[in-house]
């Protein structure tokens, strides 16, 4: 396989161009083409504007900016520009005949190691690839609008593709900053607009039946928290192209998504939404003007989750794509907080198979009836077919967001894609129990499973005395992963209990727990520390617990525990305003024991862990625990009787007999914890 170094982007619209940038932005050298002057002079400005942009923000300065113009070149020359280039990328509208007149020009002048490839959204990539030559080096490579901002990019494999073009590519996507995911079989829709295609026949078909006006359902929709309803949104993207793309699965995929008669009609009166000015509502100035209306009740949130979990069932059934990949793409594609694999693990597959059942006596359309998998009773069993370690973007930049500044630079490299999210390393009598679930440590089902496995087989290990719990990346915990879906009240609940219970257990074991704070230390992520026994942090760590501010409260802890810290006055004043505070405040308020500069922070706490894993008796530590966490539940009388037992019952311990003697003979005690 030969090394990619010159790309050539075919189209200069608003997909092309941006590719184009994606890729000179990562320093490749990029030829830009199309038949249009006016076109190319559009692009080039819109990509200066976009750099500039960046410069402005901070996110480049102005070296890398015309170093990123000085690699873009343009071109109305397609043979000419085809001759000389490693990969070509097809943009042209979508139209199966354009398209095709391209590649023909192409064929005829690329080199023979070229690889070539289309940006389309749903076209079939086989009958693209039988224009060319080698067809084994015609693959798809579907970026979503706009490339910069967007970091989905769908690698699609044509019936000849070959496994190394097919690999190389996948490689390049994650060289440019980009997130692939694997498309295997070359199917309408792919997986992203696969999965939103029987949305819009749903939809569609509403409006055909008149079960609920335009606005209506999209005061439903936003009263979900989407920013945009269905059919604004059909406005926004064009009428015209969510009809010509229904016509091409009812071609493709199914005759029941010609029902669009609604649609149709707009569409010849050229009532096309934000391109003419008018669709379902009028638009002026980039907005829609969209009439007052009550949310209607005839469409559920649960119509629209279990329509898109049979269709991700669909898409494992034919092998189109792996669970996982299918949330991936699902959540960066259509900018959703979580996809429909996530959906499906919360929800029983009686609820899903009930519901598509009632859609189908609904709105009559046989597509929504539920796969042969639900039907069997096998949901489960096939979106676990594949790993489950969906990427955390999407959680991660609102996290960020929310947060307002960045972390302190981390130690050590980032984590492995694919990597447990709780690891367990011990050194000796101190074990460390460290995050890994990117780059913000958020906190999820899967990050609950690994502490909780940690806590409790760390728990039963006597040759550990001491119990570190830290973040890598330089960040603690920036607080729960909120992207994740519950299926209603109650689950919501218990998932809340089931963290309360595995941090409890922090405190329960009979080791000394740290919390070693760097970074983000916000939410869930604060409770965690404040369930360890110590905590020391770095003097530019930032905790907080700022629930309220997003109509929550603390729910793992840090109601009860920060108070009974602290006094109720500053805890009352953290939990109630969702104020941060630094290292320094933190030690202030006697949230922290010890405060050092981030790079010492590891040291310190290696060194203080060694120090106390030989200086305490583990049997007084577990004694001592006992006494001080339960001693805050109870009255002080009863509290002193158990300090009196407590002391009865070491007093027959091997510990103690070995403490005193080594204080009498001037030694360090060799405790055993017996």
């Amino acid at each position: 396989m030969g090394a990619i170094r010159k790309v050539l982007v075919i189209g200069s619209g608003l997909m092309g161009h941006g590719i184009a940038e994606v890729f000179a932005l990562s320093g490749y050298r990029t030829i830009l083409e199309d038949v249009s002057v006016e076109a190319l002079t559009k692009a080039k400005i819109s990509i200066e504007k976009s750099l500039e942009r960046m410069v402005n923000s901070g996110k480049m300065d102005k070296i890398k900016r015309d170093q990123t113009i000085s690699l873009i070149s343009f071109s109305q020359d397609l043979a000419g520009a085809s001759k000389d280039v490693d990969l070509i990328i097809e943009a042209v509208p979508e139209v199966m005949e354009m398209k095709k007149e391209v590649f023909k020009v192409v064929a005829k002048e690329a080199k023979p190691d070229c690889i070539i490839a289309s940006n389309t959204s749903n076209m079939s990539i086989t009958e693209l690839s039988g224009i060319v030559p080698e067809p084994s080096r015609f693959l798809g490579i579907h970026f979503f609008n706009p490339p910069v901002v967007m970091k989905l990019v769908e690698v699609i494999r044509g019936e000849s593709t070959s496994d190394e073009i097919f690999e190389q590519i996948l490689n390049l996507v994650k060289e440019i900053g980009k997130t692939p995911i694997r498309v295997n079989k070359d199917k309408p829709g792919f997986v992203v607009n696969r999965i939103s295609a029987p949305e819009g026949l749903f939809f569609s078909i509403v409006l055909d039946k008149g079960i609920a006006k335009p606005e209506e359902v999209d005061a439903f929709a936003k009263s979900q928290g989407l920013p945009m309803g269905p059919y604004e949104l059909m406005d926004y993207v064009g009428i015209d192209t969510v009809v010509h793309s229904m016509d091409y699965y009812a071609e493709h995929l199914s005759a029941e998504f010609a029902r669009h008669e609604v649609l149709k009609g707009k569409m010849e009166r050229k009532e096309l939404g934000l391109k003419t000015g008018k669709g379902f509502y009028p638009w002026k100035d980039g907005r829609a003007s969209i009439p007052q209306a009550t949310p209607t009740d005839k469409v559920q949130l649960m119509d629209i989750l279990a329509i898109d979990v049979n269709e991700a069932m669909r898409i494992i059934e034919e092998g189109i794509a792996s669970p996982d990949d299918i949330e991936i793409g699902v959540k960066l594609g259509l900018n959703r907080p979580f996809g429909p694999i996530s959906v499906a693990q919360g929800l029983s597959n009686s609820e899903v198979k009930s519901k598509l059942e009632a859609i189908v006596e609904m709105v009559g359309c046989d597509y929504f009836k539920p796969t042969e998998s639900l039907i069997a009773g096998r949901m489960k069993e096939v979106i676990s077919s594949g790993p489950s370690q969906p990427q955390k973007e999407k959680a991660e930049a609102q996290a960020t967001a929310d947060a307002g500044t960045p972390p302190p630079a981390p130690a050590a490299p980032s984590p492995q894609q694919g990597g447990s999210p709780v690891e367990v390393r011990k050194e000796g009598p101190v074990a460390y129990i460290e995050l890994n679930n990117g780059r913000l440590n958020l906190i999820n089902a899967s990050v609950l499973d690994g502490l909780d496995q940690a806590i409790s087989s760390l728990s039963k290990d006597k040759d550990v005395r001491v119990v570190v719990v830290r973040g890598k990346n330089g960040v603690f915990s920036a607080g729960a992963e909120l992207s994740q879906f519950f299926s209603g009240n109650i689950d919501f609940m218990e998932t809340d209990r089931r963290g309360q219970r595995i941090f409890k257990s922090l405190t329960e074991m009979p080791q000394v727990t740290m919390a070693e704070i760097s970074g983000y230390c916000f939410g869930g992520g604060f409770e965690l520390a404040l369930a360890c026994d110590i905590r020391i942090s770095s003097d530019s760590a930032e905790m907080g617990l700022p629930e309220v501010t997003r109509g929550l409260v603390p729910g793992w802890g840090g109601t009860q525990r920060l108070p009974k810290l602290i006094g109720t006055s500053r805890a009352a004043f953290l939990i109630l305003t969702g104020e941060r505070i630094k290292g320094m405040q933190a030690m202030t308020f006697g949230i922290v024991w010890e405060i050092t500069t981030p790079d010492k922070l590891q040291d310190r706490v290696k060194e203080l862990a060694a120090k106390i894993s030989v200086d305490v008796a583990p049997t007084s530590v577990k004694m001592a625990k006992g006494l001080i966490y339960k001693g805050t539940e109870t009255a002080m009388s009863i509290g002193l009787d158990m300090e009196a037992i407590s002391m009865g019952v070491l007093f027959g311990t091997e510990d103690i007999k070995e403490g005193v003697v080594a204080f009498m003979q001037k030694r360090k005690p060799e405790f055993k914890g017996k």
